[in-house]
């Protein structure tokens, strides 16, 4: 028997055994999401703009698209940001709870294996090195290796890199404030000719953080760039 390749599971057993994982919305044990919370969870569904993924009328491109082409090829997210999920968010961004991209990451996926989103490297969002160092992780870098794990794709955390320390998008006031705030925030350290490149994040409210994303994987010759959130926050 190969001692090291058991070693994995047998430390999750021993930490499942020690610290039991608790349902963040029934407190069943077991699960982080329980099986019953999951049914409950708020899913995004078509009809959705072909851009940005908000849910229309049944329109193909939704009117802000229109005004504001994104630069992003599209983007998808999961859940509304609301109820268990935002919780969920919130226990893995500020409460350090690490195993909570392995739920989250899992339902990337799914997503990823279930619906046709073109992608041949996974890319999570960058934190700015002085926010990485006062959190100590990345979210969105333990949901995608998660995501690529179970997928099959591979990631690329170092293939941009955050230049400016800006303002939390979540205390700007608007969509126009939201750009303005990460515009030229971002450069692409490693050349991605032809590559279909998936950025990945936690929350998703008006794009422009995958939009500023974008515009730097594009020049760096990405053949497409697609975002893939857990949430999207409706404002």
């Amino acid at each position: 028997m190969n001692i090291m390749a058991i070693m994995p599971q047998l430390k999750t057993t021993v930490l499942d055994l020690l610290f039991p994982l608790n349902c963040i919305g029934c407190g069943h044990e077991g699960e982080l999401i329980c099986t019953s919370c999951q049914q409950s969870l708020s899913w995004i569904r078509p009809p959705l703009c072909s851009k940005c993924g908000i849910v229309t009328d049944g329109d193909d491109v939704c009117s802000v698209c229109r005004q504001h082409p994104p630069v992003a090829d599209g983007i998808r997210s999961l859940f509304i940001f609301e109820g268990i999920i935002r919780d969920a968010v919130h226990q893995l961004k500020y409460k350090r709870l690490k195993a909570m991209s392995v739920p989250l990451g899992r339902f990337l996926a799914e997503y990823l294996l279930s619906n046709q989103v073109p992608a041949d490297v996974l890319v999570p969002v960058p934190l700015h090195p002085k926010r990485l160092r006062e959190r100590g992780y990345n979210q969105a870098s333990l949901l995608a290796y998660e995501a690529g794990k179970r997928s099959n794709i591979p990631v690329s955390e170092n293939s941009i890199r955050r230049t400016k320390n800006t303002s939390s998008q979540a205390k700007t006031t608007s969509a126009q404030e939201r750009r303005a705030n990460v515009r030229d925030a971002f450069i692409c350290t490693q050349k991605l000719n032809g590559k279909n490149v998936l950025l990945i994040d936690d929350v998703c409210t008006t794009g422009a953080t995958l939009n500023a994303c974008a515009v730097s994987l594009k020049e760096a010759g990405a053949d497409s760039v697609w975002g893939l959130t857990i949430a999207r926050d409706i404002v």
